[in-house]
Parts: C-alpha cells; structure tokens; sequence
C-alpha cells in the first residue's frame, strides 16, 4: 500500500440480533476513533444477513462491531473471506464455538480449563429432571440462552423460580445452558493479539452483571487491576490466554471468569465481538497500559491488513 493513501475501512454496526442498539454504539465508537487517527471510514449499517452495504467498496479492512447473531457466529465473517476482504477479529469457525455457551464448555473441559458444572436443555424439563439438576448444581443455577450476549436472557434462580427462567431463556434461544451459580467475585481479561491485558473485577450495583449493569451508568463499578490473593492474578491472566487459544481466536477477546468464595478460579465464557466505546472493558483495560482507543482501534485493523498480506504473499 502506498504510504500516502488513506485506509479505508468499513465498520460493520447495527445487525439483525437482539444487540443491535448496542453493536451501533460499539460501531460509531469505533468509526469515531478511526477517524480521528487519519483512516477513511465507511460507517456501514447492516439490516439484514449480507453484506450489501459494502457491495462494490474497494476496502482495505472492515471492523466487524456486530455483536451476537449475524456477528459473532461466524457468518459474517465466512461472507467476507469470500468476499476477499480483510476483517478484524476471529475466524468462521472460532466465531461460533465462541458465541455457543455449550460448544465453548465442551471445549473447556477437553482441554482442562475449569468452568462451573452445567446442563444443556432444548426444553422446559419435567419435575423429575428439574429436582435431578438442582440435586447436581445445587440451590442456586444460573440460566442462560446458549447463543445470546449481553446477559440477554439470563437469570439466577432456585427451584421455586426455575421454570420462570427456562421460559425466559428459550424465548432466544432453543438450546440453554443451566450452570451452577458460583457466589464469589466478578472478573474479566481481554486478550489482544497474544497478551493477556490487565484484570478488571466487576462490581455491579445489582444481582449480577445484567444488561442494565453492563450499560446504564453509575450501575457498576470497575476496579482495574483488583488486589487479588496471591497468584490468582497470573492465573486468571493464563486461564484467558487458554481459553482464547483452545477456541481458536486471534486479534481481539474478552475472556469472563469467576473468582469464588473458596477461591477457585472458573472461566465462564470468551466473548470475540466484545463492546467497543472508550468506556467498554477491553478499552478500559488498554488504556490501563498506555494503548488509547484510537490506537487499539488502529492495531487490531492493522492486524488483519499485515494477515491479509502474509497470506496473500504465500
């Protein structure tokens, strides 16, 4: 590429999934950042399941801001490798094993990453098969459509509220998982490129890290890099690195784990699309070593530019 030619890049935003008003904010966060470090944007809405919004756009990359259905399962992506354009982010198959909560915990325990005990279920189970799940993941479970972000969905329940929960979860999703319910601390690790960037502990103002915890301000606090008992921090650090690897990912990830009461150290779910403001986590834990938003921005389209020639130079 010339050197005074302007990247061009597309940010995909919007989508067809449940995320949509927040994959448009990840989206203009990130058009807005990539503006300001000299790049051409195209800010491109997706509304439906293609790539029509970029037809005939001669791109150098497109940021992928396209959160759960359409963005994180592997579509997308799969449509712009046959298109023969560069994109930030995971691959096809490592975009979907990372969205599906089943497939990501079959992957966990194949390669010995702990993750709290659970059960899938495709439908509202019968009295004798709710009281055998209780009686293996105890008082309290976790539920959670298998190919939803954004806690959309989720619930923690005891018996009484189970099939309350069960119901909500299949409205999006016909596959869920029901996870036992770890009482303990709340931490998150990004990944960029192949560095495991500092810890944040979540501390939601609610039950748990809801939709209304991860976005209405004031609902959370963050503590980056939280004083941890010994060697938990570097654990939890190669823990993310593992899961990240174990599924396939490349540029960019937020790996979710929980701290318990007991001090074991589980890893909950990797997300490959993970939220792009400057007030998002994997910015957040950036900017704690020196990298701006801007700058993240421009590194991960950069990533997949010098992919794209490496391969194309084979």
């Amino acid at each position: 590429m010339e050197k005074d030619k302007r990247m061009y890049v597309a940010v995909l935003m919007g989508g067809v999934s449940s995320e949509r008003e927040v994959s448009l904010h990840s989206g203009q966060g990130v058009a807005d950042a990539l503006r300001r470090i000299g790049f051409d944007v195209f800010e491109a809405a997706v509304d439906d399941a293609s790539l029509a919004c970029i037809e005939g756009l001669d791109l150098d990359a497109a940021f992928i801001a396209l959160h759960g259905a359409f963005g994180e399962d592997g579509r997308v992506q799969a449509l712009l490798e046959e298109a023969g354009i560069p994109y930030v982010g995971s691959g096809p198959e490592a975009s979907r094993l990372a969205l599906d909560k089943i497939a990501t915990k079959r992957m966990f325990t194949q390669v010995g990453i702990p993750t709290p005990q659970y059960v899938s279920l495709d439908e509202e189970p019968d009295t004798g098969e709710t009281f055998a799940i209780f009686a293996g993941l105890g008082p309290r479970v976790v539920i959670k459509p298998a190919c939803q972000g954004s806690s959309i969905g989720v619930s923690i329940v005891d018996e009484q509220g189970f099939t309350e929960g069960v119901e909500k979860a299949l409205k999006y999703d016909g596959r869920i998982v029901v996870e036992r319910f770890i009482k303990g601390r709340e931490l998150t690790v990004g990944i960029l490129g192949d560095r495991a960037l500092p810890i944040i502990e979540l501390k939601p103002h609610r039950e748990f890290f809801d939709y209304t915890a991860k976005y209405q301000y004031g609902e959370t606090d963050y503590i980056i890099n939280p004083e941890l008992p010994k060697g938990v921090a570097v654990k939890a650090q190669q823990y993310a690195l593992d899961a990240f690897h174990c599924l396939g990912c490349r540029d960019i990830s937020r790996v979710d784990l929980m701290l318990s009461e007991k001090g074991e150290l589980l890893v909950l779910e990797v997300n490959t699309i993970p939220g792009f403001t400057e007030t998002s986590l994997v910015p957040k834990a950036a900017a704690a070593i020196g990298i701006s938003f801007p700058s993240l921005c421009k590194k991960l389209v950069e990533f997949a530019v010098e992919r794209a020639g490496a391969a194309n130079s084979l």
